[in-house]
């Protein structure tokens, strides 16, 4: 008999150190093809790491691709990538997004001329986005109740609205708080200029502005602007509501309840008229809807929310702050200019827009009137950051801008009948979505929130027109049994 005796401290035997990291990679690869939601997790739960870091416009981009990977497996597979209704709508304008390189380098009318090395990586950004976004929608979208439960889904979006509450909140108490993020040490100096990097490069918890003629900060965190917070909060705080209010327990509907009555606080401090308007329609719509389906109940407690919530608006300082935003209305001259501009830029150049903004020659009180050492913030204002609707119109022109709005409008009137609280508050989101284009910017965060809301009307639809319930068929097709012995095939057919 023959012993063998090793050295203490001695390295282990060749091949089981790579035989070790292959068992590992394999488990990781399991993991990840049994949980197929997880860049949807990875998206919307980590929203602040992705905000933290610097990336959290770029986060789309990147779970795109393991999500394309996975649903290009799902096709090879046999597996149907199904796609919403009026989905040709969105396809026709994102052919209308393309076709704007042909006009990237030609001048627009009353602007001044810019590089065009920066049009060319901001149109190329925004590309990117709008085809990320699209994998979204369909990722999401094809995911099953067994993959994604539609209650988690609505979940994770109404923890972004946690996140935003909380984020508010440390605004009003540390308004002045600022970091640099890691990307900010990777990305070169010369592409640090533009002002919309930097806001994604050194997040903060607040905007500091001026509009009450002081100095002072208005909530932001998770997002690069305050404007982009309202908005983000009043599209993910009614998927809390869906999923604590109506599928949770006592005290989930408290905590929902307490969420909601907290971030009135920062709604109020961000002074921002468009998210005030836009919550009192938020009241009427679902006064509305409540009514309608005789829930007399629920419709009470709206009221008496309501009253509370005023109550507390006038017996506080805050009645001061709505009051003084109210008096102050400075902003308006630069946004109707900034508008008018827009349409012209639109009637120009109707079929493919500009491609990308571009700035305002002079400002709304002068042509002259530019920036200067003492004022480099004076003037030039880029021709479409005032709203989603002047984006689109310098962007993609009249028929580009069309096609966007006919595919979200479509699917508002076809998801209008959908009494479940998944069809309430997505009809919701969308309709704000219209509400808000005209005052906010919703590439990058709004837009992804409401494309994922898309995802769950949708979703929803095929659930509710299932014969079962658990079963998820594709809106508008049927499946065809195969023959004995033959393949497995799925055919879609449309209805007429």
């Amino acid at each position: 008999m023959t012993f063998t005796t090793t050295t203490a401290g001695a390295p282990p035997a060749a091949g089981l150190l790579p035989v070790r990291g292959r068992r590992t990679r394999s488990r990781q690869r399991d993991w990840l093809a049994s949980h197929p939601a997880w860049p949807v997790t990875a998206l919307l739960a980590g929203y602040p790491l992705w905000w933290a870091l610097g990336l959290a416009d770029e986060s789309v981009i990147i779970v795109a691709i393991p999500m394309l990977l996975r649903m290009r497996g799902w096709h090879r597979s046999g597996r149907p990538v199904k796609v919403p209704p009026a989905f040709g709508l969105w396809l026709l304008f994102l052919v209308c997004v393309t076709a704007g390189i042909a006009t990237l380098g030609l001048p627009a009318p009353d602007t001044v001329v810019s590089a065009l090395s920066n049009r060319i990586l901001s149109f190329t950004d925004r590309g990117l986005t709008y085809a990320a976004l699209t994998v979204i929608l369909l990722y999401a979208g094809n995911l099953t109740e067994a993959e994604l439960p539609r209650r988690r889904l609505a979940w994770l979006l109404g923890l972004a609205g946690i996140y935003a509450t909380i984020g508010g909140l440390g605004g009003v108490l540390a308004p002045h708080f600022q970091f640099t993020s890691p990307m900010a040490y990777l990305l070169p100096r010369s592409l640090q200029g533009n002002s919309l990097v930097q806001a994604a490069l050194y997040p903060g918890f607040s905007q500091v502005t001026d509009v009450l003629g002081v100095t002072e900060g208005r909530p932001k965190a998770p997002f690069e602007y305050t404007n982009t917070w309202g908005d983000c909060l009043t599209i993910t705080l009614p998927w809390l509501l869906v999923a604590w209010w109506s599928h949770g327990s006592r005290r989930q509907r408290r905590l929902a309840l307490a969420t909601a009555g907290a971030a009135l606080i920062p709604l109020v401090y961000s002074l921002n008229r468009g998210v005030w308007a836009g919550t009192a329609l938020i009241a009427a719509y679902l006064a509305v809807r409540l009514a309608a389906r005789g829930k007399i109940a629920l419709l009470a407690l709206l009221c008496a929310a309501l009253a509370v919530a005023a109550a507390a608006v006038v017996a506080t300082p805050l009645q001061g702050l709505i009051t003084s935003r109210l008096q102050h209305q400075q902003s308006n001259s630069i946004r109707g200019s900034l508008s008018a501009t827009a349409i012209q830029d639109a009637n120009a150049a109707p079929l493919t827009g500009y491609g990308d903004t571009r700035h305002q020659q002079g400002s709304a009180s002068s042509i002259t009137i530019g920036p200067t050492a003492q004022c480099p913030s004076c003037g030039q204002f880029a021709v479409g950051s005032n709203g989603q609707l002047y984006l689109l119109l310098v962007c993609t022109g009249w028929l580009g801008t069309a096609l966007f709005l006919a595919f979200f409008a479509y699917l508002a009137w076809r998801y209008r009948r959908d009494k479940t609280p998944y069809g309430m508050a997505g009809v919701l989101v969308i309709l704000l979505s219209f509400f808000y284009m005209f005052a906010y910017v919703s590439v990058t965060a709004p837009l992804e929130f409401t494309m994922l809301a898309v995802a769950l009307l949708w979703r929803n639809d095929q659930w509710r027109r299932s014969p079962d319930g658990r079963v998820e068929p594709a809106a508008g097709s049927r499946r065809v049994k195969p023959a004995a012995g033959s393949r497995r095939v799925v055919l879609l057919a449309r209805r007429p």
